[in-house]
């Protein structure tokens, strides 16, 4: 997966994260022994996307160049592979601190 090119789909990728938090949510009421590992951080990582993508649409948002990582990255780091949508937070995280890749859209 490929930082995106453009605004547009960078707010799609943040909104596609906030719908995987929403499903995830929905599972762990169904399936609660399977999913027990996201208990402790799904409301963090929730508010965490909802508030940036809330930025994003309102004109708030920032890019950091070169800043820290998200602060939901620790818990992509704590849930590893068991996180079905891991690496688009990463995108989004790389996205965030290096910024939209324009130079391949050449």
């Amino acid at each position: 997966m490929k930082r995106p090119k453009t605004t547009d789909e960078y707010v799609d990728l943040m909104h596609q994260a906030v719908y995987e938090v929403d499903e995830i949510r929905s599972i762990m009421e169904e399936d609660s022994d399977e999913f027990a590992p996201f208990k402790p951080f799904i409301n963090e990582l929730d508010s965490q996307l909802r508030q940036m993508y809330d930025d994003m649409v309102s004109g708030r948002y920032k890019f950091d160049p070169n800043g820290p990582e998200l602060p939901f990255m620790h818990i992509v780091r704590r849930l590893g592979p068991r996180l079905p949508f891991g690496l688009l937070l990463k995108v989004i995280d790389q996205t965030h601190r290096e910024g939209l890749d324009i130079d391949s859209s050449k």
